[in-house]
């Protein structure tokens, strides 16, 4: 089997756009969440996300691609474009067959689906974007970089709500490791601050609504959480087979080295109580990397700030690893960055390659209450020094949707 390393990250988050400006906004400790003022948020619970103010579409691709892709998309081929040139890799447009992408998002268009469904009623058809039917689909956003780059390789995407991300970067992996393809831009692009979209969650009462202060709503594992906060962004990586990536001898972030994927079976929103299929994921990554649980030096925790996720988060967590559990430093980045859906596991592993890159794990902001059902080294406030050679990071969905990545530092 081949092995598969990462030469190649491309974000778009509420923290900064770029590694480097993502990387600064961790280590400032700073939440990106305001009040929402995208929308008329009246009547809705919950007022506040964590948004991107500073994109520019036009840094990474010409003012037609511009002015034709809607957000989600526009999000993901800019990313790509980050990762391939962080990854110094040229595509050949006269073959590509080689290089695929899988790109990951909850919901896809359907925020830009909401704009125009707005100006139907308002203005009918003739108001309406012509090109809509090419936006909304799940698949846009892998269709729009695989065409953006020339990847003549496979074009996937998934919806699996909040592990999105987590999964295309694993399938990927497991592309690459069976031989394949021996590239693949994998990832995750979010997109959902639109009123329908955020309104839904507002609906079940998933989201926080501490709305007096903006940025502390979002608090994994404090006693004080009442839910998640809505964010948007998008993160894509550069997954080559070790080999070429030798060869072309350029930098490498890390070995992907195990990949789980299970499903709870159990509820659209409530996570099985006793964490066994959560849990059951990060085994599963464990086992298939040859990994033993003494040997992880950090995980990134999917992190939410809802109380049941986090609290069975944290029960998943001890059922692997036992008494190692309250040994590892873990770390949820949510409150920072928001809750970009089925972008932010892939927003979480950017981060957390960043961290093994240079042996910081950064703080779970806004933790200053603990639970006492969610009494691990959850590194509350402050980041710490730590050498980091095998971490863990997954993430989990409605449906029970639950995904796990080992990577190891690129040390051999």
């Amino acid at each position: 089997m081949n092995r598969v390393v990462i030469t190649g990250i491309g974000c778009v988050t509420p923290l900064g756009i770029g590694k480097e400006a993502l990387w600064k906004g961790v280590l400032a400790g700073k939440s990106t969440v305001r009040r929402i003022d995208r929308f008329d948020i009246s009547g809705l619970k919950s007022q506040v996300a964590a948004a991107i103010n500073n994109f520019d579409p036009l840094q990474y691709m010409d003012a037609k691609s511009a002015r034709r892709l809607d957000r989600f998309s526009l999000f993901a081929v800019a990313c790509g474009r980050m990762a391939l040139d962080d990854a110094h890799l040229e595509i050949d447009r006269s073959d590509g067959v080689g290089t695929g992408t899988y790109i990951g998002s909850a919901l896809g268009g359907v925020g830009n689906a909401e704009e125009e469904h707005t100006r139907l009623v308002q203005k009918g058809f003739a108001a309406v974007d012509k090109l809509i039917a090419l936006s909304v689909f799940g698949g846009a956003g892998a269709s729009n970089v695989s065409i953006a780059f020339g990847l003549k390789g496979p074009s996937l995407s998934n919806a699996n709500s909040c592990a999105s991300g987590t999964i295309s970067i694993g399938e990927a992996f497991r592309l690459i490791r069976a031989g394949v393809v021996t590239t693949m831009l994998a990832g995750g692009s979010e997109a959902p601050l639109a009123p329908l979209c955020f309104g839904a969650f507002d609906l079940i009462g998933a989201m926080s609504t501490h709305n007096a202060e903006p940025e502390k709503a979002s608090r994994p594992f404090d006693r004080e959480r009442d839910g998640f906060v809505m964010g948007e962004g998008a993160a894509i990586f550069v997954l080559e087979e070790r080999g070429q990536a030798l060869k072309r001898g350029v930098p490498i972030y890390g070995e992907i080295r195990g990949y789980g994927v299970t499903s709870d079976a159990h509820h659209m929103t409530i996570p099985l109580p006793d964490g066994t299929q959560s849990g059951r994921a990060l085994q599963v990554a464990l086992d298939d990397a040859h990994v033993a649980p003494e040997e992880i030096d950090y995980i990134n925790a999917h992190g939410s700030s809802t109380p049941l996720n986090d609290k069975t988060e944290t029960i998943a967590l001890k059922r692997v690893f036992g008494s190692r559990a309250f040994k590892i430093p873990i770390s949820a980045t949510k409150a920072l960055h928001g809750h970009a859906l089925g972008a932010s596991g892939a927003i979480e592993l950017a981060i957390g390659l960043l961290a093994m890159q240079r042996d910081f794990i950064p703080p779970t902001a806004n933790l200053e209450t603990p639970d006492p059902e969610c009494d691990l080294d959850y590194v509350p406030k402050r980041g710490r020094t730590c050498k980091i050679r095998h971490m863990l990071t997954h993430s989990f969905g409605f449906g029970g949707s639950n995904a796990a990545l080992v990577v190891r530092s690129n040390e051999d």
